[in-house]
């Protein structure tokens, strides 16, 4: 045993979940300076396409935040992201509807996904890991139900052949860079999830509830928490943020495809284990989970312009999951 204060005082540092996280991405940076693949890392619009890439992860990992605090898991996101990127492609290309009616129903679908889900697992005492499996097979057969099978996308075909429908202005917008081209839309609809995630959890009381349940179900019983309700909120919470990046998907994909969102659910809780989030719930923050979706953004990134494939990118992506899973119960 070491007793040295300086050691000691590092070792307290250390044990600190923003502190490991944000040493994780220094890391991860310096890596990509090192491996810069002949300067590309360095030009802005390497980190802007990372960005834009990584945030419709992003809006997923808000939700699934909430739910992991909880103490609970939300394998559904993916599948509910594709069938809103369904039906959010239906509303606006094939039936030419206004956003103002088409993305109201587009979060309507992802929220009644994310309340089954949470009044299955808070009334009806069914495991998060079953019930969420349950909605993630039930959205994705919904999506390739109304879809037939098929993206929809501009192309519709008719008996006179194929005819090309208008691409929606809403899409247009979600899908631009502004401030001289420099910042992603959809880049700036991810910040405002994660703030409007951070406030509920910091400044209102359903958030604190979150961390209450999740931290001793029973205490939190006991103390007058309404602990069925926030867990069917936070699940809620996580369907309605699904939805969204659904409507982002479907801009940036400028289609409605039913396969979308497969294995999202993967990197969304990568995401937030990486960021430092409790897995066993009770401890995190949306600080954590925009530190783990930078991490995650720029290993992506600076793999993919070093030309390294993909196998190689999930088998280290894993590797980096249980490394840090590991650390966290190394800490406790």
């Amino acid at each position: 045993m070491n007793d040295n204060p300086r050691f000691d005082r590092l070792r307290r540092v250390l044990a600190q979940p923003f502190i490991r996280a944000t040493l994780a991405l220094v890391i991860i940076l310096c890596l990509g300076a090192l491996f810069n693949a002949e300067g590309s890392f360095f030009r802005w619009d390497a980190h802007r396409d990372m960005l834009r890439h990584i945030s419709r992860y992003g809006i997923l990992a808000c939700g699934m935040t909430l739910v992991i605090i909880t103490g609970g898991i939300d394998l559904a996101v993916g599948s509910v992201l594709g069938l809103v990127a369904v039906t959010s492609a239906l509303f606006m290309i094939h039936w030419g509807w206004s956003p103002l009616v088409a993305v109201p129903l587009c979060l309507l679908v992802g929220l009644a996904c994310g309340v089954t889900s949470g009044t299955l697992i808070s009334r009806f005492r069914v495991q998060p890991f079953i019930a969420t499996l349950a909605m993630m097979v039930f959205a994705r057969g919904v999506a390739k139900y109304i879809s037939g099978g098929r993206k929809i996308s501009q192309g519709v075909e008719t008996a006179d052949g194929f005819v090309y429908l208008d691409f929606p202005g809403f899409f247009n917008f979600l899908n631009a860079r502004i401030l001289g081209d420099n910042v992603a839309v959809v880049t700036l609809v991810f910040l405002a999830c994660a703030v409007g995630a951070g406030l509920l959890l910091a400044r209102f009381r359903p958030g604190r509830y979150m961390y209450a349940v999740g931290g001793n179900e029973e205490a939190a019983r006991l103390s007058g928490v309404a602990v069925a309700f926030t867990k069917t909120l936070a699940y809620a919470m996580s369907g309605l943020f699904a939805a969204i990046a659904g409507i982002c998907q479907a801009a940036q994909e400028t289609q409605g495809d039913p396969e979308a969102g497969g294995s999202y659910e993967l990197t969304a809780i990568a995401i937030v284990v990486i960021g430092g989030t409790n897995l066993m719930g009770g401890r995190g923050s949306m600080a954590l989970t925009l530190v783990g979706a930078l991490t995650i953004g720029y290993l992506e990134k600076i793999l993919s312009l070093n030309a390294v494939g993909e196998a190689g990118r999930l088998m280290l992506t894993g590797f980096i999951i249980v490394a840090a899973v590991l650390f966290q119960r190394s800490k406790r």
